[in-house]
């Protein structure tokens, strides 16, 4: 098996007011140019469930209300998988370019997340114009704005 190194550059800070990511000294650099694009994907970490036990989930029982009674990990947005790897896509409010902070809308991250790496959010590259879904999840919203006033609690089977 391969290994591999990942440093992190930076983490998620949540508090009662705002959500944002603070670089670490030596990548706000990497910030350069980075205004003017409405939103970033963020990869990070799900450090808070990184443990050998959650890295051998490979398979849940119904996750979603609406699922399938299993669902394997590659289907699903689950913390629990081979290497806790996490992919959001984020709206930009605000960077501090001298302090390295960008401000952001929300999340699915927790307090502390690592964050591994941003890439900015490109329609030409990241925006797919009519993706499909299975039966189970078609009603969801169909995009990331949408979804701020969904029903998500009434999803879950968690």
């Amino acid at each position: 098996m391969q290994k591999f190194t990942v440093n992190t550059i930076g983490k998620i800070s949540i508090n009662n007011e705002e959500m944002l990511i603070k670089l670490e000294p030596e990548y706000i650099p990497a910030l350069q140019a980075l205004n003017g694009f409405s939103h970033i994907n963020v990869i990070w970490w799900f450090n808070h469930l990184d443990n050998e036990k959650a890295r051998k989930i490979l398979e849940l029982l119904k996750p979603y209300k609406k699922s399938p009674e299993i669902m394997g990990t590659f289907a699903i947005r689950s913390p629990m998988r081979p290497n806790p790897i996490a992919l959001t896509a984020v709206q930009v409010l605000n960077i501090d370019f001298n302090a390295g902070i960008i401000q952001i809308n929300y999340i699915d991250a927790e307090n502390d997340s690592p964050v591994l790496d941003i890439k900015p959010y490109t329609p030409s590259l990241d925006r797919i114009e009519k993706p499909k879904v299975p039966e189970w999840c078609s009603h969801w919203p169909k995009s990331l704005e949408e979804s701020a006033d969904f029903d998500w609690q009434n999803e879950f089977n968690f």
